[in-house]
């Protein structure tokens, strides 16, 4: 069985690591890897191949930045050939980014089997990009892996075919259990016993002065009680400085490695984000997560996890903070089948499929 990945930004390849380890230990796969390039920039792409043993990748795309319609379209100008060369029997997409939607359409024009890694979730927000490359990928795929029985009902009241979806768990928590114990033993950067971790960079939050204003002096606020470590990412440190801030007080970073960013998070008090996949990774390690969004395709880690959506209410988010600060956290539970056997799950679904086998 000839299988090509396809990964284009840095939660897809926390994603792929997983499940390319897992079907490599099966002689009947035959894989290849596909970066589109997608993210770039050094920090926020090469070291996560050297970092979770993703070997290099055969053909790189080297796409780059560009606004959604070009980079979507560029992709799919450079991967058909690609593809084309290839003749994969199933091509496996991760998440919900530009290069999944682009390898979805390619594979769909090409009648290439398309599996999709992470798939049902759903915000019901179409003014999020993700949110159509989701609702679009999942239309298209052949198999739909989905991380939580959430996933599984967004997609049957859609319509999808029952046989087509496989809830195997979140592969993000496979990267991050077989990781944990590297991370446990990283360096602290000599930060204080209790901080904030923050992390923003949705365009509803960093590209509007005004908002990312109030996000910060909040921050600043907060500061008086929990230090705030920021991880700056390069769209939100372009934002920041335009604004003019003083941000002498917190502890700046640059984007950092997954194994220490996975580090502050386990000892971060609270964890302050608009990101998806962090919402996952505190609900597996128990930190209280308050996500600046005003929704959430991972509603599991609301309802049974750690997080608290807090939208763009500044009020909210102060309020919250304070019982964090009190000691008054949101207890959660691991969701069903979040083990770190979720990559072994597709391999195994992948090896079953007679029509996938040469």
């Amino acid at each position: 069985m000839d299988v090509c990945h396809i990964v284009g930004a840095r939660p897809n390849f926390m994603k792929a690591a997983p499940v390319m380890r897992a079907l490599g230990e099966r002689s009947v796969v035959h894989q290849r890897l596909v970066h589109t390039g997608q993210h770039y920039d050094a920090n926020m792409s090469d070291v996560f191949f050297s970092e979770l043993n993703i070997p290099a990748s055969d053909v790189n795309l080297k796409v780059g930045s560009g606004s959604h319609a070009r980079q979507t379209a560029e992709i799919m100008i450079r991967l058909e050939p690609v593809l084309l060369a290839f003749k994969p029997d199933v091509v496996l997409v991760y998440g919900d980014v530009n290069s999944t939607v682009a390898a979805a359409l390619v594979c769909a024009k090409l009648q290439i089997q398309i599996g999709h890694v992470e798939a049902g979730l759903r915000s019901y927000d179409r003014s999020m990009p993700e949110e159509i490359n989701r609702i679009v990928t999942d239309r298209l795929a052949d198999l739909l892996f989905t991380p939580s029985e959430d996933g599984d009902r967004n997609l049957l009241s859609e319509g999808v075919e029952a046989r087509k979806i496989h809830c195997v768990g979140n592969v993000m928590i496979d990267s991050l259990i077989r990781f944990l114990p590297a991370a446990i033993a990283s360096s602290k950067y000599g930060l204080p016993e209790r901080f904030a971790l923050v992390t923003l960079h949705r365009p509803s939050n960093v590209d509007e002065a005004a908002t990312l204003k109030s996000i910060i002096e909040a921050l600043l606020e907060v500061n008086t009680h929990l230090s705030v470590v920021f991880p700056i990412h390069p769209r939100t440190r372009q934002r920041l400085e335009s604004l003019n801030t003083d941000l002498s007080r917190f502890y700046l970073l640059d984007p950092l490695p997954y194994i220490e960013f996975l580090a502050l998070q386990r000892m971060a008090t609270v964890v302050i984000t608009d990101s998806g996949g962090i919402q996952e990774e505190t609900t597996y390690l128990g930190v209280p997560c308050l996500t600046l969004r005003n929704n959430t395709e991972r509603p599991i880690t609301v309802d049974l996890g750690t997080n608290v959506l807090v939208g763009q209410d500044v009020d909210r988010l102060r309020c919250e903070l304070t019982k964090i600060v009190e000691g008054k956290v949101k207890r959660g539970t691991v969701p069903p089948l979040w083990d770190g056997h979720s990559s072994e799950r597709i391999a195994q679904i992948l090896c079953n499929m007679p029509a996938l086998l040469k």
